[in-house]
């Protein structure tokens, strides 16, 4: 396994048992053994050029777990290969366009992964900016959003553009409290 992934993911579990902030209860904490995640899968590291959409494209309302909504701009659009069948994901920004946001459902979601799907974003590894049009996506490093732990947590749910057919095997898988 890469090691700055070995290394991250052994952050964060360090961060979910025990800083304040974890989205875990005291007992899900007592009994957490670490998250569970696919092997590192060098397959689903792309290089992917993302086909920019108008700046004057309006927000939009994306929904959250919760019944709420949270502005979002659609940034732009690419296509990958997973296993040899094509994809298309919806790259998003906040309504200024500096944080990027890439959340999905794929064909692992509410089976081995989160049925609400799962993220990538630029305060993360995993997804950066390499160019203006060109980005590095990791999708080792998907995550779990925090409202996959606890229901008190609203979180945004992947729009149906970026509901893949493909099967995702990277990243977090679902969590099961021990």
């Amino acid at each position: 396994m890469d090691n700055q992934l070995a290394a991250f993911r052994e952050q964060i579990d360090d961060f979910m048992q025990f800083h304040p902030q974890s989205p875990l209860d005291d007992d899900q904490r007592d009994a957490f053994r670490g998250l569970n995640y696919y092997e590192d899968n060098p397959a689903l590291k792309l290089t992917v050029t993302v086909e920019r959409l108008p700046a004057a494209e309006p927000l939009i309302e994306m929904e959250t777990s919760t019944g709420d909504a949270r502005p979002f701009r659609r940034w732009g659009t690419f296509g990958f290969v997973v296993d040899g069948q094509p994809a298309r994901l919806t790259l998003y920004s906040d309504p200024s366009g500096e944080e990027f946001f890439l959340p999905f459902r794929d064909a692992t979601s509410g089976d081995e992964t989160y049925g609400a799907g799962r993220y990538l974003d630029n305060n993360r590894p995993g997804l950066e900016q390499a160019r203006e049009s060109a980005f590095e996506i990791d999708f080792n490093y998907a995550y779990n959003p925090y409202c996959a732990y606890s229901p008190s947590f609203s979180c945004p749910l992947p729009p149906r553009d970026n509901w893949l057919a493909v099967p995702i095997r990277a990243g977090e898988k679902q969590f099961e409290p021990k």
